[in-house]
This record gives C-alpha cells, structure tokens and sequence, in this order.
C-alpha cells in the first residue's frame, strides 16, 4: 500500500512551515533525483553532487518556518542549487588559482600564509552575505555573483531598481563594515 503523500507543492509547503516530517520526507523524495542529476552534470563530481542537495534539504528544513516560497517549489529549489553550483565552482577556481600561485612561488610558508588569510576572508564574507535578509542576498548574489545590471535584477525579481540600489547599498554597506576589521590586519 503507497502512502505517500498526494498534495501539491504548495499544500507540502504549508505542511512544512507548520514542521511536519512528512511533507519534508515527501517533497524530498519528488526532488531528490531531480536535483541530484542537474548537480551531477553540472559538476561531473557524484560525491559533490550528493553533497551539494544533501545540503539544499538540510538548509529547506533548517528554513522552514521562514520559507518565503510559497508555489514555485521547482524553481526555488532550482535557484538552490544554481547558487550551491556556483558556489563550489567559485572555491574549486580559488583553490586552483592558489595551487598553481603555490607552486610558482619561492616562498611556500608565505604562500601558504596569504592563502589562509584569503580563506578566512572568503569564509567571513560568506558568513557576512548568509546573514543579510534574503531578498538582500539575492540581490548581492545576482549582482555580485551573476554580473547582471540593476535592470536585470529588477526585472528578474518583479521589484523596482531603486529596490534593487537600496538591496545593493545596505548589502555592501554590511559587508564592508564586517570586513573592514580582518581587512585592517591582513594588509
């Protein structure tokens, strides 16, 4: 006997704002595949792959009571995942880009030490941008990470540029106080 659960995403989105397990176990199980085969074919890495939706599912049940999607399951998740790709292509770029800096380099020790003090950079701006609202992180992320112009980005999240300005301004303002700090002892 099936005892899956038979309601739309939406339904399944209610249902886990209000923490049932077994909205989460169902949408986990209408999405897994899907998202685990895009991830896989875009990095070329199963482990990663595996590692990078695991994550999706752990960061939508941590979000849940806070979710702001409330029909676009699909796409939201999508989105996740474009930006978990992204992410880790990000870090394999940089870490390649350090790898081959490393080797060219006389000076292992100071290579090793500018590479760690990039790291804990890295690391503390992406701690700073996961704590911006949301809507903010988009914005900064489809800015910063995308390339798109402030047209762009209005039009793809349906809200006015001056929005999307105020976004940008107040995520830069953040990030450039919380930096400002680890920056001063860097150089």
């Amino acid at each position: 006997m099936n005892h899956n659960i038979s309601k739309t995403d939406s339904e399944l989105l209610v249902m886990l704002k209000n923490n049932n397990p077994k909205a989460f176990t169902e949408i986990y199980n209408r999405y897994w595949d899907k998202l685990y085969v895009v991830a896989a074919n875009k990095l070329g890495d199963l482990f990663q792959a595996q590692e990078i939706v695991q994550e999706i599912f752990l960061d939508l049940w941590r979000r849940r009571e806070k979710l702001a999607v409330t029909e676009n399951l699909n796409g939201y998740l999508a989105t996740a995942l474009k930006y978990k790709v992204i992410n880790l292509r990000q870090k394999r770029t940089v870490e390649q880009k350090y790898v081959e800096h490393a080797k060219k380099s006389d000076d292992q020790a100071y290579s090793m030490e500018n590479y760690l003090q990039f790291d804990e950079l890295k690391a503390k701006l992406e701690r700073l941008v996961a704590k911006l609202p949301e809507k903010c992180q988009m914005v900064y992320k489809l800015s910063r990470e995308e390339g798109l112009s402030q047209k762009e980005i209005a039009q793809k999240l349906e809200i006015t540029e001056k929005t999307v300005e105020a976004h940008l301004t107040r995520a830069l303002k953040t990030l450039k106080s919380g930096l400002r700090y680890l920056l001063f002892f860097f150089w």
